[in-house]
């Protein structure tokens, strides 16, 4: 094996889960992150000879981010449903009391939609803060504006998403 092939496998293959989490939440298909994360490790393998060192993580989920615009994904990313898994999480669940399990099922799920209903560049950015667990820097870079729009992004869409979930709840 080559050292090159050697360096990306051991820098970026940790972060591939990451990367398919982020075209999950941006496509809101399964299949379609798969064949973005695929084209983005494409593209990052053969531009990895001008990774100049650092965290890798940040320039990786950038080129994710970069391969779903590409994809002509306006229509796609603008549908508001829910991302939904494969598999359904209540039948794996470790938890003794089905009802809390439920529950549990369902608050996510509702949370899922809320979070979907957000703008796309507050989804953004408030996926890559809570789930991802990016640094304000990290996700400037990754979305290409300055951090006080980060941090400007991320105080609307806590305060849309609690707003939403309020509006939800209640309702």
């Amino acid at each position: 094996m080559d050292e090159r092939r050697r360096r990306f496998e051991t820098m970026a293959l940790p972060h591939l889960d990451a990367a398919y989490s982020l075209a999950c939440w941006l496509s809101r298909s399964q299949t379609d992150a798969e064949d973005i994360v695929q084209e983005a490790m494409l593209r990052a393998f053969r531009a990895f000879d001008g990774f100049r060192g650092g965290d890798v993580k940040p320039w990786l989920l950038a080129i994710v981010r970069n391969c779903w615009r590409n994809a002509g994904a306006d229509v796609r990313r603008r549908a508001q449903t829910a991302l939904l898994d494969d598999g359904d999480a209540s039948l794996a669940s470790d938890e003794p009391d089905p009802e809390a399990s439920a529950m549990r099922t369902s608050e996510s799920r509702r949370l899922d939609e809320a979070i979907a209903l957000l703008p796309e560049e507050f989804r953004e950015a408030l996926l890559l803060r809570e789930m991802e667990d990016m640094s304000y820097r990290e996700i400037a870079t990754i979305t290409g504006v300055p951090i006080g729009t980060v941090m400007s992004r991320l105080a609307r869409a806590r305060a849309m998403l609690r707003e939403t979930w309020m509006a939800r709840n209640l309702a």
